[in-house]
């Protein structure tokens, strides 16, 4: 008698999500469910225990050399140079330029003179 498993027995055996199994399944490296009902999908057992003893011998070997396949990879070229220096620039290099000035180059604003007892460690 043939035995059929449930999406819930399956994900024991398999530690795969969903979404992973349904895309091997329509690349056709998973065994394919099929319904019993309209809303009953099931897998063969036979065949997803043969999946798991050929991915346990497939992983027993070595692995072939990986290759990009028929893409030819781009030769290597180094950066270019940039064409102007990091932000921030340095305050003497941003002077110039009044709205643009980053935050770090602008001068700082003097505070106002405090009188008797308004200084801020005082006030706690």
């Amino acid at each position: 008698m043939q035995r059929t498993i449930r999406r819930d027995e399956l994900r024991k055996m398999v530690p795969l999500a969903d979404s992973t199994i349904y895309e091997m399944e329509r690349r056709g490296e998973f065994p394919k469910r099929f319904n019993l009902t309209a809303r009953c999908v099931v897998w063969d057992l036979a065949e997803v225990e043969a999946w798991i003893q050929a991915r346990k011998q497939a992983s027993l070997q070595p692995a072939p050399a990986r290759t990009c396949g028929n893409v030819a990879r781009a030769p290597f070229r180094p950066s270019r140079p940039r064409s102007r220096p990091p932000y921030p620039p340095t305050a003497a290099a941003c002077r110039g330029a009044a709205r643009r000035t980053p935050p770090c180059c602008r001068p700082r604003a003097r505070r106002a003179a405090r009188g008797p007892g308004t200084s801020r460690s005082s006030r706690y």
